[in-house]
C-alpha cells in the first residue's frame, strides 16, 4: 500500500503527520496529536513529507492566512517550515497542502507558545536572625501564559504557601510572577532548606506539566554577645615590656574580631583583625584604652581594657656607626634612634656649626638627617641632640666622602696585531681621594705594571687616574686576559667595595701570510676548457679572500669573494693576470697568477700586392697575417712539381722582384701553434710582355751589374756546401715568423 507522510517536529517535540493514499484514497494519521508546544526563543521545524507521489506540489499557510514568520525549504517530496526563534507571532494553526496531479491533500497542526526558561529565584529581605521577622520572596521570571502558573514555597518538607495566577492576561507578554512569605526564624531553622517550586500547566490532557524549582539553605544568624578580653601578663606594664590580649565573642556565624585603640578624640584606630593582639617593646605612648569588637552580618558587641605603660630611662643610638664613608653623589641617611622615651625632641648640628647641607625628618623615636647628594661639603662630625623631658643626651658621627663609583676602563691604542707595539690604558674615573688609589695591570697571572698617586692638598675634586703600558702582543697572548685592578683603601668603608676590577680578553690579530693559489688543471689552457683557481691564506682572524682581475692600466677589478674562482668554459678574453688577496684587520697579502687561454690559428689572411695578376717584370709582395693570441708560427710556401718549397719570408711577407713567368703558381700560408694549424692559398698569375717591343728598365741595368758579383759568390757557396756535406753539417731552409 502506497503511503504519504508529513513529519512535523520542534525542539524536543516531534509530530509525524501521515497522509495515506491508497487505491481507495484512504488517509491514515500517526500519531493522532494535532498540537505542539514551542518555547519562546527556541527553534521549531515543521516537516511535511509525502510518499507515493513522484512530483508533489507542497505549500504552507496559516489557517487565518497570516504571515508565516518562518522560512520554507522544499526538496523533492519534503517541505520544512522553520521558525527560528519562536515568538508570539508564531502561535497559529498551520496547514500543509500537497497537490499530486488532480488530487489535493491537507494536514493541519497547531503551534502553541509558552515561556518557562528560567528557574525560580529566592530572595530574603534581610539576613535571617533568630526571633526577627524576615520576608522570603520566590519569583519566576519571564513566564507565559502565567494564568497556568502555580508557585509553592516550602521550608524543609513543610509547605509555607501556594499561589495560583488565574486572572487572564490582557496581552501576550512574558511576565515575572512572585510569592511572598514572612516568618520569624528559630534555632530549629538552622540548616533548613527553602524550596521554591514553579509549575506551568501547558498541556490540556493528562501529560505532566513543566516544573522548575530552586533550593536555598537557610542561614540563621545570632548577633554577637558575651564578648570577653583576657590580658597577659597584666594591664600595668613598664616601657620595653610586651603584652598579649585575647578576645572572644559568641554568635552565629562566628563573629569577626577587630582590635582598636581609642584615640584622644574618641575615634578608634584599627590595629588588628586577629583574636589575639600582641604589643612588643611597649612605650609610654602605648598607654590607653584598647577595644575588642565582635561583629557578624546581624550585629556587633564590644569590650574595653585599659593599659598603663610606665617610663624608663632613655638611650640614644646613632647609625650607621660612629663614622661612615659616603660615596659622592649617593644619598646617605644618618639615623638618631631613642629608646625608653615617650616623646623625645631632636636637633642636628655639625661640630664646627657649619651648615648641615641636608634635610632633617623626625618621626616618633627616630630622627633622620638625609645628605643627598653627598658632596665634599658634607665632610664633618655631625651631632644628634635628644631631649626627653628634662633629660638631654648627645651622640655624634663622622662622615668621610669618597668617590669610587665604577669599574676601571681598559682601552687599547689600536687593534692587537702580532708583532706590532700597542699601548693599553687602564682608567679609573671620578675617584676621590686619589692619593689612596692603587692601580695594577695584569696579563694572565703576571703583573705588568702598578701605580700609586700623590696627594694634592690644594683641592678637593673628583679625578680620573690612569696607568699606561706598551707591549708587543704575540700569538701566545691569544685568549689571555688583561686584568685592571683598582684599590681604594678606606678603613671605615664596610658597606662598599674596596676594590674594583675589569677584564678584557686578548684577541691578537695575525696579518695574512703564506697566500697561495692552486690552479687546476693548469694556468695554460685551450679555449673552452674549465679551470678552478683556489686561493688560501693564513692569518687571525681567518683572512677574507678577494679575487680581482688586473686591468690594462694596472687597476684591480674585484670579481669574487669566494676562495675558489671557477671558469666553466674559458674564452680567449679570459686570459690575463688574476690577483688573490687575503684580508683581515691586521693587513693584506696577495698572490697573482697569469691565466693563458690558447686558441687554434684563425683569421689568416693571404694577399698579393698589388694584385694576384701581374705582368712580367713587376714587383709582387705576398703577405700572410694572423690575429692569434698566443703567437703562431707562419710558414710561406710555393707549390712545385715535387711538393711545396718553403720561401724565405720576412715578417710574414715574401717579395718577388721583377716577376718572371716561372713565378706564377700556387702560394700557400701555414699558421700553426700548440693547439692547431690553419692553411690559406692563392694563385699568382704572371703575364708576359709583348715581344716586338724593346724593353729596358733601370732594374735590368742593376741586374747586369750584380751578375758579375753573384756568379763568383755562387761558386764559393757550392764549394763550402760540398765541404759541409763531407763533415756532416746541415743548413736551415725554412724561415719563420712570429705574429
Amino acid at each position: 500500500m502506497l503511503r504519504k507522510m508529513f513529519v512535523i517536529f520542534g525542539a524536543s517535540d516531534i509530530l509525524w503527520m501521515v497522509f495515506a493514499v491508497s487505491q481507495a484514497s484512504q488517509i491514515d494519521i500517526f500519531p493522532s496529536e494535532s498540537k505542539i508546544f514551542a518555547q519562546i526563543g527556541d527553534s521549531v521545524s515543521l516537516t511535511c513529507s509525502t510518499t507515493g507521489c513522484e512530483s508533489p506540489s507542497l505549500s504552507w499557510r496559516t489557517q487565518i492566512d497570516s504571515p508565516l514568520n518562518g522560512k520554507v525549504k522544499t526538496e523533492g517530496t519534503t517541505s520544512t517550515l522553520i521558525m527560528d526563534p519562536v515568538s508570539f507571532e508564531d502561535e497559529h494553526q498551520y496547514l500543509c497542502t500537497a497537490i499530486c496531479k488532480d488530487k489535493k491533500l491537507e494536514k493541519a497542526i497547531r503551534v502553541e507558545i509558552y515561556s518557562f526558561s528560567k528557574d525560580p529565584e529566592i530572595h530574603l529581605s534581610s539576613p535571617p536572625e533568630v526571633g526577627k521577622p524576615v520576608t522570603v520572596t520566590c519569583s519566576v521570571p519571564d513566564v507565559y501564559p502565567f494564568e497556568r502558573l502555580e508557585i509553592e514555597l516550602l521550608k524543609g518538607n513543610r509547605p509555607m504557601k501556594v499561589q495560583d495566577f488565574l486572572e487572564p492576561s490582557e496581552k501576550k507578554a512574558q511576565e515575572t510572577k512572585s510569592l511572598d512569605v514572612t516568618f520569624s526564624p528559630t534555632d530549629e531553622d538552622i540548616g533548613t532548606a527553602l524550596v521554591c517550586q514553579a509549575t506551568l500547566h501547558i498541556y490540556d490532557d493528562d501529560s505532566p506539566p513543566k516544573v522548575r524549582k530552586t533550593t536555598k539553605e537557610l542561614e540563621v544568624y545570632i548577633s554577637p554577645k558575651d564578648t570577653a578580653i583576657s590580658v597577659n601578663p597584666s594591664t600595668r606594664l613598664q616601657e620595653g615590656d610586651s603584652v598579649t590580649m585575647t578576645c572572644t565573642s559568641a554568635g552565629l556565624p562566628a563573629p569577626r574580631i577587630l582590635w582598636s585603640k581609642k584615640l584622644d578624640n574618641g575615634n578608634l584606630q584599627l590595629l588588628s583583625e586577629n583574636a589575639t593582639l600582641t604589643l612588643i617593646s611597649m612605650r609610654a605612648e602605648d598607654s590607653g584604652i584598647y577595644v575588642c569588637e565582635g561583629n557578624n552580618p546581624v550585629g556587633k558587641d564590644r569590650k574595653e581594657v585599659k593599659l598603663i605603660v610606665q617610663e624608663k630611662n632613655f638611650t640614644v643610638e646613632i647609625s650607621p656607626g660612629p663614622q661612615i664613608a659616603a660615596q659622592v653623589g649617593d644619598s646617605v641617611v644618618l639615623t638618631c634612634d631613642v629608646r625608653d622615651c615617650e616623646s623625645p625632641s631632636f636637633s642636628w648640628r655639625t661640630l664646627i656649626d657649619s651648615p648641615l647641607n641636608g634635610n632633617v625628618r623626625s618621626e616618633g623615636s627616630k630622627s633622620m638627617l638625609t645628605l643627598s647628594p653627598v658632596s665634599f661639603e658634607n665632610e664633618h662630625f655631625y651631632l644628634c641632640t635628644v631631649m626627653c623631658g628634662q633629660k638631654k643626651l648627645e651622640k655624634r658621627i663622622q662622615v668621610k666622602p669618597y668617590s669610587f663609583p665604577s669599574d676601571p676602563e681598559i682601552e687599547m691604542s689600536g687593534p692587537l696585531v702580532s708583532g706590532n707595539p700597542v699601548t693599553v690604558s687602564c682608567r679609573v674615573p671620578n675617584v676621590y681621594p686619589s692619593d689612596r688609589l692603587e692601580i695594577e695591570l695584569f696579563k694572565g697571572e703576571s703583573i705588568m705594571m702598578n701605580k700609586t698617586f700623590s696627594k694634592d692638598v690644594s683641592k678637593k675634586a673628583l679625578e680620573t687616574k690612569s696607568l699606561e703600558k706598551t707591549f708587543i702582543p704575540t700569538t701566545e697572548d691569544i685568549g689571555n686576559v688583561l686584568v685592571c685592578l683598582a684599590r681604594l683603601p678606606i678603613d671605615e668603608m664596610e658597606f662598599e667595595l674596596k676594590q674594583r676590577q675589569s677584564t678584557q680578553t686578548l684577541y691578537v690579530n695575525v696579518a695574512p701570510r703564506d697566500t697561495t693559489i692552486l690552479v687546476s688543471p693548469s694556468s695554460i689552457l685551450e679555449e673552452g676548457s674549465s679551470v678552478n683557481m683556489t686561493c688560501s691564506s693564513n692569518g687571525l682572524p681567518a683572512p677574507k679572500i678577494l679575487w680581482s682581475r688586473q686591468l690594462s692600466n694596472g687597476d684591480l677589478q674585484p670579481i669574487s669573494e669566494n676562495a675558489t674562482l671557477s671558469f666553466m668554459s674559458t674564452k680567449m678574453e679570459d686570459s690575463g693576470i688574476y690577483v688573490c688577496e687575503g684580508i683581515n684587520q691586521a693587513g693584506t697579502s696577495r698572490k697573482e697568477v697569469n691565466l693563458i687561454i690558447q686558441v687554434a690559428p684563425k683569421d689568416i689572411q693571404l694577399t698579393a700586392f698589388p694584385s694576384e695578376s701581374v705582368k712580367e717584370g713587376d714587383t709582387v709582395i705576398i703577405s700572410c697575417t694572423c690575429g692569434n693570441v698566443p703567437p703562431t708560427l707562419i710558414i710561406l710556401k710555393k707549390k712545385a712539381e715535387t711538393g711545396y718549397t718553403v720561401l724565405k719570408s720576412t715578417g710574414g711577407a715574401y717579395t718577388i722582384h721583377r716577376a718572371q713567368l716561372e713565378d706564377a703558381g700556387v702560394y700557400q700560408c701555414e699558421s700553426k701553434n700548440e693547439v692547431g694549424s690553419q692553411l690559406r692559398s692563392l694563385t699568382l698569375d704572371v703575364k708576359g710582355r709583348e715581344s716586338n717591343k724593346d724593353y729596358f728598365s733601370p732594374e735590368l741595368l742593376v741586374l747586369y751589374c750584380a751578375s758579375s758579383l753573384i756568379i763568383p759568390a755562387i761558386g764559393m757557396i757550392i764549394y763550402f756546401a760540398r765541404r759541409a756535406n763531407m763533415t756532416g753539417s746541415y743548413s736551415l731552409v725554412e724561415a719563420q715568423k712570429v705574429c
